[in-house]
């Protein structure tokens, strides 16, 4: 053994013993914030104090107790100069420390003094003498990992190197949910990931630049770093659909992070059951921004200044008379001030108690609450509010809007034309009320439109949106509405939009988010997409018509073969693609048009290979429809017949730009078989 290896040993050696101390320091915490949640509650505090301060100890027991396996730090700084000088710092996914007061054992990836970590180089080290990557492997025992390697940059002396482990970490299979890159973020992430808590970003990524993982790991350090205000305010995670959120949910439970709610805007804005279906002319209008301005219209076209007369509002024996002219200009002047409905109905209210509590006053001195009060709520009062301006459910006005003719052509003139009005429309017969009404997802989202415009919906302190560049203006409006008091982290990628209503443009879709000054980043550089993948991918890119540049990829080591074959033959062909995939480590997804997927589900099963749908997300083999396969990744990808899957979205439709997303899900293998010419 060479002096090298012997000084390697030694280094191992002693960075397993600190693991281990690390490990034994952690059970006690973990034991420890158990036993708080049993003694904590008999401090001093009581009350209201006491049950929040109960909470918070059952949280935190809750979070340490679930953190999952694997290893407590993946980095290393030794400091040359600054304040920690001569210290050596363990970065990891959470802070580990014997006792509040003591020097961390492990520091949080999060801490600004692990930034560092993630943007020393060579030519500007930030008082990093040397930068340690650690390489781990599943232990024996479970519930640890076992130190494999590591590797020395010597940054203060002006040596820097590409790092293997770090290649490894990207390059590691997919099989199973997606994984957090705490160890792996690049310089460029991090200037993301840390953006400040009132700072809305945009975030243009490529294929394989690690957007989403950048959203949640963005997430996670804002929870870190303002956990009262993001706490207070509530954190969302909007997803594209169930099966993305199934692949992503473990991401920030391994950072540390639980309570975060993570949902699709489908179940945010689930008033009812999706019971009707719309066809394409109709759902188009439906998510088109032009009908918020009819909802607008039709909503306060129930507000009618003249429809109360003379108002008389009892005080013992005596009427205080309020003429019908003086509350026709109440209700005139609230209504150009355009609050939410439901607060401009109760600020007419506000100012007939006190037309009338002036001239009292002027009678007989100062009033008491509780005769303003009195004055609130007697029965005169509110019926004549109820007749100028009515109270109103959101399914009262969608409903005679989208069923009679007539209310639809006053509140659209103008706005939509006669055809698009007739697309609008219920087709069949009209529900005798909204209670006998069947909604469509579209219908939801007019329901939710009329929801904000009658008072605003509570909102959330940040929202992370993925696939942003799917959504529709009216589904950016809804979003909006939850984040009226907070920020927002945007993701997408324009290449990739596949809905009927799928932006060109950011600054569209910010506009409609109401964030239309918000800073769009783009990520160019894949860590996950192979050279050879993403080279296929951009020849597709120059036909989608948007403006996003190519991506390019740090990986070399990917494989790329274009199996043609008879038109009888793709089930053979595909079924030969996938056994030879198996031979190899990872998962393999095989994806195709949505109506070819049971025939090759059929063809797998009959050669005996057994393959699951998207949803087993621990499955070797899945057979996976275009139509889901966003933002999923496997190993090895079978795409099968491009042409089939391109036409599948009907003439007009973005075909094209699925099949760009098909192509890019291979982590390391892609296979394209067909039969038909291939359209790139």
């Amino acid at each position: 053994m060479t002096s090298t290896d012997t000084a390697l040993q030694r280094a191992l050696d002693r960075e397993r013993a600190h693991h281990e101390h690390c490990r034994t320091v952690l059970a006690a915490m973990v034991e420890g914030a158990q036993e708080h949640v049993v003694t904590g509650e008999d401090v001093s505090a009581s009350g209201a104090d006491a049950e929040v301060l109960g909470y918070r100890l059952r949280s935190r027991a809750k979070e340490m107790r679930e953190l999952p396996a694997g290893p407590l730090f993946f980095g290393r700084l030794d400091f040359a100069e600054g304040e920690e000088t001569g210290r050596a710092l363990h970065i990891g996914r959470l802070r580990i420390t014997e006792h509040p007061a003591a020097p961390p054992l492990v520091v949080d990836w999060r801490a600004p003094v692990s930034r560092a970590f993630y943007q020393a180089t060579a030519g500007d080290p930030r008082g990093v003498a040397v930068r340690r990557r650690f390489g781990w492997a599943p232990g024996s025992r479970g519930d640890a990992a076992d130190l494999t390697g590591l590797e020395d940059e010597h940054l203060g002396r002006g040596e820097s190197r590409a790092s293997a482990i770090v290649a490894r970490e990207i390059e590691r299979p997919r099989v199973g949910p997606m994984r957090d890159i705490a160890a792996t973020i690049q310089p460029e992430q991090d200037d993301l990931v840390r953006a400040a808590l009132g700072t809305t970003v945009c975030v243009q990524g490529a294929p394989g630049t690690g957007k989403t993982a950048v959203g949640l790991h963005r997430a996670a350090y804002l929870l870190y770093t303002h956990p009262q205000r993001i706490k207070r305010g509530g954190l969302l995670i909007l997803g594209p659909n169930p099966t993305f959120l199934s692949y992503i949910a473990e991401v920030l439970p391994a950072l540390g992070e639980s309570g975060v709610r993570q949902s699709t805007l489908d179940r945010e804005i689930a008033r009812h059951p999706v019971t009707r279906t719309d066809d394409a002319p109709a759902a188009a209008l439906k998510h088109d921004a032009r009908t918020a301005e009819v909802l607008r219209r039709a909503l306060y076209a129930r507000v009618d200044p003249g429809a109360a007369g003379d108002l008389a509002v009892p005080d013992g024996s005596y009427r205080w008379r309020v003429p019908a002219e003086a509350l026709a200009r109440i209700v005139a002047e609230v209504r150009e001030e355009e609050p939410p409905y439901g607060v401009g109905r109760e600020r007419v209210r506000a100012r007939i108690v006190r037309y009338v509590q002036e001239r009292a006053e002027r009678r007989a001195g100062p009033q008491s609450n509780a005769w303003l009060r009195r004055v609130e709520r007697c029965r005169p009062v509110g019926a004549a509010l109820d007749a100028v301006w009515p109270r109103v459910r959101p399914e009262e006005v969608v409903a005679p809007l989208l069923g009679d003719p007539g209310e639809l052509a006053r509140a659209a003139e103008g706005v939509l034309d006669d055809d698009e009005q007739q697309a609008l429309r219920w087709t069949g017969r009209a529900p005798r009320s909204w209670r006998s009404a069947r909604w469509s997802a579209a219908d939801l989202l007019l329901l939710d439109e009329v929801a904000g415009l009658l008072g605003h919906p509570e909102g959330y302190g940040h929202i992370v949106v993925d696939e942003a560049q799917d959504l529709s203006p009216m589904e950016c409006r809804a979003i909006a509405r939850r984040s009226a008091f907070g920020s927002l982290t945007v993701l997408g990628d324009l290449a990739q939009g596949t809905t009927p209503w799928a932006a060109r443009s950011w600054r569209t879709v910010l506009a409609h988010l109401g964030r239309p000054d918000a800073a769009v980043v783009p990520l160019t550089a894949g860590f996950r997409v192979p050279q050879e993948v993403v080279g296929l991918a951009n020849r597709l890119l120059a036909r989608l018509g948007v403006d996003v540049p190519p991506a390019r990829s740090l990986r070399g080591d990917g494989e790329l073969t274009l199996r043609a074959c008879a038109p009888g033959a793709v089930p053979e062909t595909v079924v030969d693609a996938v056994r030879h995939a198996l031979t190899r480590a990872g998962s393999v997804g095989v994806v195709a048009a949505d109506p070819d997927v049971p025939g090759l589900r059929a063809a797998l099963d009959a050669a005996g290979i057994a393959a699951a749908g998207p949803e087993a997300l621990g499955a070797r083999a899945a057979v996976v429809p275009a139509s889901v396969v966003k933002g999923l990744e496997y190993d090895h990808v079978v795409a099968v017949e491009p042409a089939a899957i391109a036409a599948a979205e009907g003439p007009g439709g973005r075909g094209l730009h699925r099949l760009y997303v098909v192509l890019t899900r291979a982590v390391s293998r892609l296979d394209v078989v067909h039969a038909r010419p291939l359209p790139f």
